[in-house]
């Protein structure tokens, strides 16, 4: 796997992390009756998703451009 590949699948975990993190911060506020902090960290959460997503998707790139039928 290239490094940049890799680099990739590292940003995507470490987003799908950072995403986690602030679900569980969205759950506790709503638990609490603070739906505005909880709007927010719902809203960060959805952010890192599309981060991961990206991620994700330019690790798949590298490989089909190593092991894709061309």
């Amino acid at each position: 796997m290239s490094k940049e590949a890799a680099h990739h699948h590292s940003k995507a975990a470490e987003h799908h992390e950072l995403a986690a993190n602030h679900h569980r911060e969205a759950a506790q506020h709503h638990e609490d009756g603070d739906h505005q902090a909880a709007a927010h960290h719902a809203h960060v959460a959805q952010g890192h998703q599309a981060h991961a997503t990206h991620h994700a998707s330019e690790a798949a790139k590298h490989h089909v451009e190593a092991h894709g039928d061309k």
